[in-house]
């Protein structure tokens, strides 16, 4: 769960930031955006885990913990990058055009018109992502980082009952997941209901 938590953290800031380049940056800002969205994408997810955890952790004092949160989390930021960009772009134009006349800053535009409703048209679309995420933080176990997934295999080699330790892993990844989407459902209709 905290390998998820952080990840998610790290994507959306990663996920908004690069989102706003993309759509209200200049020229060569949204250039940044879309290199860091297309590049990131192309690549597994094993393969960012392992470039942080052993190639950046030499410069930087990383934890496994750490390094694999933020790989996951730097990945999860490309794919949030594109859900924001498409909420960004669903706000009709005329919500800036409004908010510029009545003397707002383009910046105070996009923090208080803006973003609040880019936010609720993509919050189905980042539910699914962090159900994505979740999964995905079985992949950190590949650093030492002992997880869920990690844990069923020790049982598993220790037990000799495989089909008991991953069935037990399977049915806590699916409680999670409902929670998680339990979660996400709620803050859904909270938000719809504010706006």
């Amino acid at each position: 769960m905290g390998v998820t938590l952080l990840a998610l953290t790290v994507g959306l800031i990663f996920g908004v930031a690069m989102a706003m380049l993309r759509v209200y940056g200049n020229r060569f800002l949204r250039q940044v955006a879309t290199v860091y969205s297309v590049i990131v994408r192309a690549v597994p997810v094993i393969v960012i885990i392992f470039i942080l955890y052993f190639v950046i952790a030499r410069f930087v004092n990383l934890s496994p913990f750490l390094a694999g949160s933020l790989a996951l989390g730097f990945a999860s930021g490309a794919y949030q990058t594109e859900i924001f960009r498409g909420a960004f772009q669903a706000v009709p134009p005329g919500q800036m055009v409004a908010a510029r006349a009545i003397g707002m800053s383009r910046l105070q535009a996009i923090q208080s018109i803006i973003l609040p409703q880019a936010v609720r048209l993509a919050l189905p679309a980042w539910g699914n992502e962090a159900t994505l995420v979740l999964k995905d933080s079985t992949l950190v176990f590949v650093v030492g980082v002992p997880e869920i997934f990690r844990r069923a295999q020790q049982i598993s080699a220790r037990t000799l009952e495989p089909f008991m330790a991953f069935g037990a892993a399977l049915l806590l990844y699916l409680i999670l997941t409902m929670i998680a989407t339990q979660i996400l459902q709620w803050i859904e209709r909270r938000y719809r209901l504010q706006m």
